[in-house]
């Protein structure tokens, strides 16, 4: 009742003690009322409640708290109802967050029908609406602060609804350390032989008379890897610079950030494009400008999305922390609120480029291996240069940045270091794929893609 004001509630159950603390501020909106405040403890495990589609987090113990004080919904609190969830140490390889459960996100549950009025749990004993299994909800962090410990967890929220802590995969330190150091060698040495690919491609391009296709297929080249180039240098500012920069700075570099991982997509797209073009519809292709255009794409679109997301103040400081909460980096990129926009702009943009990519991929490599069959191609009768012609396409296609979507959770460390190590060694390939691919050693150059293009486009037109 308001007179008495906050009460501290304690429960053990199995030698555990939680704790809630409800603040003055709920009490003194109440004026003279007299309310019943409910505190409803439940095992999900047995009542088959609270899931969400695809989690992949655990519910400690299986327990969900739901506070109610009266009849009256109570959220955007000052002071915040402070929930303490007792656990021993906590398994290796997780870290704790607290969450309530919000019965807009996500889609239907599957379980058995429970919920206010059903006889598992009698309407009269809950105050809040507990969801019926079938329905839509999700777990939500927003408006929720968590304080790990050694002996428990305080959850701080300043609204009342179903709370529980949930433990989330994460990384150890000393194996987010050394991906670190894994990642920050591995643009140096990508941004070396990033370097070194685009003065090869500028070198052959003047010293060599190419057919205007391969010179389109050059200038696509050399704008892929300053893209690439680009990227690793904005992780190197990154790592570096981010955690002691002004605010209106990590924005600009988280930005630039974005820009630059955007820029290297869109050319993979624009690589892959130029593949369809040369290997399907290989005759009547000529545009005006046509490498101007491609350029004026490559560097324009990105510029589209991170400016309007700019706008919206999506950029910011944002934090790598372990399973023992230490921050081990510091990153000017897309804040937390805003990871909408990450799985937008980076993951689904990328993952329309994957799939179109690959399917040109399959194409491309079904006709190269039908006319070395047919014994056309003569340049590409050894294994080797097979396998690396592949290889070399599979980097440029950008297939490796495909096992971002494998690196999640514990399970995937090495999945994490296999990402890592080939993103890293992206340059190195396709340096090695465009020397021996493009460097002429006769007259006819019949190492080049050209060679295969000039006999496909004899071969269509003979058919026709």
């Amino acid at each position: 009742s308001p007179p008495q004001g906050p009460t501290t509630l304690n429960t053990t159950e199995k030698g555990k003690a939680g704790k809630i603390h409800l603040p003055r501020e709920i009490f003194r909106s109440l004026s003279s009322q007299t309310v019943r405040v409910v505190v409803t403890v439940l095992n999900i495990q047995q009542l088959g409640i609270f899931k969400e589609v695809n989690q992949t987090a655990e519910v400690l113990d299986n327990t969900v708290v739901g506070i109610t004080v009266g009849e009256s919904s109570i959220s955007g609190l000052q002071d915040p109802v402070q929930l303490t969830f007792a656990h021993r140490q906590l398994p290796h390889g997780v870290t704790p967050q607290c969450v309530f459960w919000d019965p807009s996100k996500g889609t239907p549950s599957e379980g058995p029908g429970v919920g206010p009025g059903t006889g598992a749990l009698p309407s009269t004993h809950i105050c809040a609406p507990v969801p019926v299994a079938g329905q839509a909800g999700g777990w939500h962090s927003s408006g929720c602060v968590t304080q790990p410990g050694d002996k428990g967890t305080v959850c701080s929220c300043n609204h009342l609804t179903f709370f529980t802590l949930l433990l989330n995969p994460a990384l150890d330190s000393s194996t987010a350390r050394a991906l670190m150091a894994v990642a920050t060698t591995g643009c140096g040495v990508a941004m070396a032989f990033s370097i070194l690919t685009i003065a090869f491609c500028i070198f052959i391009r003047c010293r060599f008379r190419f057919e205007e296709t391969v010179r389109i297929n050059l200038g696509l080249h050399v704008n892929l890897v300053g893209s690439l180039l680009l990227l690793n240098l904005a992780f190197l500012l990154n790592s570096g610079l981010s955690g002691r920069t002004h605010p209106r700075a990590c924005r600009a570099l988280g930005g630039f950030t974005h820009y630059c991982l955007l820029c290297c997509f869109t050319w993979t797209a624009l690589e892959g494009c130029q593949l369809y073009l040369l290997f399907v519809k290989v005759l009547g292709i000529y545009i005006h400008h046509y490498l101007a255009k491609l350029c004026l794409l490559g560097w324009g679109f990105p510029v589209l999305v991170v400016g309007v997301a700019g706008v919206i103040g999506s950029y910011g400081e944002y934090r790598i922390q372990t399973t023992d909460h230490q921050v081990i980096a510091h990153l000017c990129w897309i804040t937390s609120k805003h990871l909408l926009l990450h799985y937008i702009t980076n993951c689904g943009y990328f993952g329309l480029i994957f799939l179109f990519n690959m399917a040109v991929f399959g194409v491309v490599t079904q006709k190269s291996c039908s006319l070395q069959g047919s014994g056309a191609v003569q340049g590409y009768r050894k294994p080797w240069k097979v396998a690396l012609v592949a290889a070399g396409l599979f980097c440029l296609l950008g297939a490796t940045w495909a096992l971002a979507f494998l690196t999640y959770g514990t399970s995937s460390v090495p999945v994490l270091y296999l990402f890592t190590i080939l993103n890293s060694l992206q340059g190195i390939f396709i340096f090695i794929w465009l020397v021996v691919l493009y460097y002429p050693k006769t007259k006819e150059t019949t190492g080049s893609l050209s060679y295969i293009i000039r006999h496909d486009k004899t071969t269509t037109a003979s058919q026709d």
